[in-house]
């Protein structure tokens, strides 16, 4: 009998677990998964172990008060207008072309695969080297006008300057304002220019004459704020997207120094007949050596360039380019130093050569030609 009264105790025992489970451990609407426990929904045990108190509201968009204290036998209370947060909205839509400045709700969209990789960005330094392709330019005189002009040799017809090998060199530290432009200042140097190596000068009778140049070697410094400008929102990029076209302008101060340089004229030049000069009267000049002393200009200069970028292992970037440069005008100093033969009459119809030589210095005879230059070279810049 005893027996009997455990079993049936035992048996009522395990057939109310569910239904005390069921409200001691509440589930929330629509929620699937493991059950929490009241612990960990802010609720604690009262004293009696039967009643349930809040302790606190329930928090992550659950922001209303209780319903109602929870009771025992009874699941927790539901809670009144309850709120979801608002999810972000997602942007859809076609993206611009690589490249483009345009905007989607404040976000601006590029290709990732091609466009990161030619990106400008930060601070860069860059080294450049060219070829000259073409050299522009030559040296007038500037005192054709002048009196006895014939007796000074010199360019009274533009001769064009001449050249070696120019290899332009140029150094550039600068960083990306943004995508499509960025800045550098640059050092800019050419030699391996001169000045021509003949020029025609006044035979003093309305002709011209031959002189050969000895010196007067060339060389252009100049410092330029430089800006480049992106074209690819245009263009796109080339070559299946490894070449990303660009143009560029700038604009600085270019020193420009001319060497001295020397203008041999072997031309006889008669002044007066020695049949009817007297004794040791002028007769002609011979020999003329004109020593053209150099000078440096200080000139405005600007450049021109276009060109693509690629890119290189190590954050290295390669730019190709063409570039147009004018440096201004080379200009000497103006002096000139002038050494000739001079022939005087016998007083008999002959003429002799004279026991010394004549020396003339002329000051504010100047010789000048604007220099300009086109280059075809490559810019290495690592970006940091």
């Amino acid at each position: 009998m005893i027996k009997s009264k455990f079993s049936a105790v035992l048996t009522g025992v395990l057939l109310s677990l569910p239904w005390a489970a069921d409200a001691a451990y509440p589930a929330y609407q629509n929620y699937q998964g493991a059950v929490a426990r009241p612990q960990q929904m802010g609720y604690m045990p009262a004293a009696n172990n039967r009643m349930m108190q809040p302790q606190m509201q329930y928090q992550n968009g659950y922001n209303n008060a209780f319903v109602q204290q929870a009771q025992p036998g009874m699941r927790y209370p539901q809670y009144a207008n309850n709120v979801v947060a608002a999810q972000p909205t997602r942007i859809t839509g076609g993206l611009p072309r690589v490249g483009s400045s345009q905007t989607t709700a404040g976000r601006q969209y590029y290709q990732p695969a091609d466009y990161d990789r030619l990106a400008d960005s930060g601070l860069y330094v860059g080294l450049s080297v060219a070829y000259n392709a073409s050299l522009s330019g030559g040296m007038n005189a500037d005192y054709t006008g002048e009196e006895d002009a014939y007796t000074v040799p010199g360019a009274f017809e533009e001769a064009g300057f001449i050249s070696d090998t120019i290899i332009p060199l140029q150094v550039s530290v600068g960083a990306a304002i943004n995508n499509d432009i960025r800045i550098d200042f640059s050092y800019l140097r050419y030699s391996g220019m001169s000045y021509p190596k003949t020029v025609n000068t006044s035979d003093g009778a309305g002709g011209m004459i031959e002189a050969q140049v000895d010196g007067g070697a060339i060389t252009a410094n100049a410092t330029m704020l430089n800006v480049y400008y992106n074209i690819d929102s245009f263009t796109g990029y080339l070559a299946g997207g490894s070449l990303r076209p660009y143009v560029g302008a700038g604009v600085g101060i270019s020193l420009n120094t001319i060497a001295d340089y020397a203008v041999y004229d072997n031309t006889f030049y008669s002044v007066m007949d020695p049949l009817y000069a007297g004794a040791g009267q002028l007769t002609g000049i011979s020999d003329i050596v004109a020593y053209h002393n150099g000078g440096t200009t200080e000139e405005l200069a600007f450049m021109l360039e276009g060109g693509v970028t690629t890119e290189l292992q190590g954050g290295l970037k390669l730019d190709m380019f063409v570039r147009y440069a004018n440096l201004g005008q080379v200009k000497n100093s103006g002096s000139i130093v002038l050494s000739q033969v001079e022939w005087l009459g016998d007083g008999a119809g002959s003429e002799y050569e004279a026991p010394y030589d004549s020396v003339f210095h002329y000051t504010n005879w100047y010789e000048s030609g604007r220099l300009g230059l086109v280059d075809v070279g490559v810019r290495l810049r690592l970006q940091f």
